[in-house]
């Protein structure tokens, strides 16, 4: 039996530490920053940002967490984040995953994950 999606991806440590380096990447990278950047202002909502974010990649790839923040056109409605902006996010998440020496089966099982919700928050 093969390993779970968040086994692979070292499980609530991990993907803890995946959140938390790709939110900084997010920070940095000048195409999307400015979206990021303000939570630094509010260190709480950018705790329970992560931690929503941590819960929702355990919950949807196996793990024990429960998620229970809002569904991702009601988190991202009036965001309007463009085409672009998404391809951004996905690829500091992808350079993220490099970074933490996760294999490329379960990088290619994170993009698709990625893919399939891009509907849901692009243009909301």
């Amino acid at each position: 039996m093969s390993k779970s999606l968040f086994d692979r991806l070292g499980g609530t440590e991990g993907i803890t530490r995946i959140v938390d380096d790709a939110v900084e990447a997010h920070m940095h990278n000048p195409a999307i920053a400015a979206r990021f950047r303000p939570y630094l202002e509010t260190p709480g909502k950018l705790a329970e940002i992560k931690k929503h974010s941590v819960h929702f990649f355990s919950e949807g790839s196996g793990g024990p967490a429960k998620y229970t923040g809002r569904d991702m056109p009601t988190a991202h409605k009036g965001m309007n984040i463009s085409p672009a902006e998404y391809m951004h996010t996905v690829d500091d998440i992808m350079d993220t995953l490099k970074k933490h020496t996760i294999d490329e089966e379960t990088q290619k099982d994170v993009l698709a994950v990625l893919w399939s919700l891009k509907g849901m928050i692009i243009a909301q």
